[in-house]
């Protein structure tokens, strides 16, 4: 067997090679793409012998994606994805001063697959339908979080120098285009107080908004009221600034409605989509950043706890001589369990087994979001059966075990 730890940078690759006695064999710098990956075959064969195969090589590398991982793949290399976080503690036991080369990481990375490879997860054989799912549902959350952050920024600019503005369109919502092609309008409060009636009212049927005339009587009003001001050059500085955000947040718009579409194609392509979307107020877009995350490898959860550990909702226990505390996770994949949260909080007015299950819970003192992630955490376990046995959700099956007995 041959152990090789994968130092990747952006445009090369710091690998050493052992045997499965630690004794190094060979250690290069690689470029990156076909050049680089035919070098690292090379290296292979001159150290694998005649009768070697290419599941006796094992790869430890800090990525899971990325053509390099999956040209390792394909050739059919053991490729464990480390955490920078673990391979970080793994080098502590070579020395506390700190120091660090590339070479020191591939050397560690080669030991950690050979020393501790049965604590690793080898990376996940999933299919391409679901790693283009992964790819889109991954970049249209990104982009609403960048939106999110645009919008506090616009906010925060508007409460200095014109507050009328957040009061005006609070309505509309600020994230909304028509809103913020107003703002781009009258970005000061001189020129909010005259716009007319008919202005507001024409940019409010552009974007179809329903009672458009009273919602233009209320944003006018608004906008005209009495407040403090600000000098006239600061208040020109802020109004470039709030125009720059207002155009930046109308271009994430429109992508995000881009790539929605995307997501919801990519989604209902995939053989799985139709379990998913069986599973109570899940939608296409949660459904699919679900999927993006869990993968769709049959064998990379073993039972449905791996599943629910993988995905956050599980607790873990603290035990330490006397004491012992249950505690909720919170190291894990934050997509993945803002996807779950938000199906658990939908769950609770479209199925009346989750219902129940999360009246349970804080019937017995249990904290609103504790309740929420242990109803998330039971369906993600139904979810796992349902995969498993490749029928879509069923409320009686779900929470058969679950269902309270009626009162004699």
């Amino acid at each position: 067997m041959l152990l090789i730890g994968d130092d990747w940078a952006e445009d090369h690759h710091d690998v050493e090679v052992q045997d499965d006695t630690g004794r190094k064999l060979a250690a290069a710098r690689l470029p990156e793409g076909v050049e680089g990956i035919t070098r690292l075959h090379e290296l292979v064969a001159k150290h694998g012998g005649e009768d070697f195969e290419a599941a006796e090589v094992v790869v430890g590398i800090e990525t899971d994606r990325g053509p390099w991982v999956q040209a390792l793949i394909a050739s059919g290399y053991q490729v464990y994805a480390v955490n920078p976080k673990q391979a970080a503690r793994f080098k502590e036991r070579y020395g506390t001063s700190g120091a660090k080369s590339d070479k020191g990481d591939a050397h560690a990375l080669a030991d950690m697959v050979r020393i501790d490879r049965a604590q690793l997860r080898p990376i996940a054989g999933d299919s391409e339908q679901a790693q283009a799912v992964k790819v889109v549902a991954r970049a249209h959350q990104t982009l609403i979080w960048e939106r999110t952050r645009a919008f506090q920024r616009l906010r925060s600019a508007l409460r200095e120098y014109f507050p009328a503005a957040l009061n005006a369109y609070a309505d509309l919502s600020l994230t909304s285009t028509d809103a913020l092609e107003l703002l781009i309008k009258a970005p000061t409060p001189q020129a909010g107080a005259k716009l007319t009636r008919t202005q507001i009212t024409a940019v409010l049927a552009r974007h179809r908004r329903r009672c458009r005339d009273a919602k233009a009587a209320t944003v006018q009003s608004a906008l005209r009221q009495e407040h403090l001001g600000l000098p006239g050059p600061v208040t020109a500085a802020y109004a470039a600034t709030v125009t720059a955000h207002a155009r930046l947040m109308i271009a994430l718009n429109e992508q995000i409605a881009e790539l929605e579409g995307q997501v919801k194609a990519h989604f209902r392509a995939h053989p799985d989509a139709e379990i998913y979307l069986s599973m109570p107020s899940i939608g296409e877009i949660t459904g699919a950043r679900v999927l993006a995350e869990f993968g769709d490898d049959p064998t990379r959860y073993a039972s449905a706890k791996a599943r629910k550990n993988y995905a956050g909702t599980s607790p873990i226990t603290r035990a330490s001589g006397k004491s012992r505390s249950v505690q909720a996770r919170y190291v894990r994949n934050n997509r993945l369990a803002d996807a779950l949260q938000t199906q658990a909080f939908s769950a609770l007015n479209a199925s009346r087994g989750a219902r129940r299950y999360y009246d349970k819970q804080r019937a017995r003192d249990v904290g609103y979001n504790p309740a929420l992630r242990q109803l998330g955490n039971r369906l993600v376990g139904i979810l796992h059966g349902c995969l498993k046995s490749r029928t879509p959700y069923d409320e009686a099956t779900a929470w058969s075990h679950h269902a309270y007995t009626p009162a004699a």
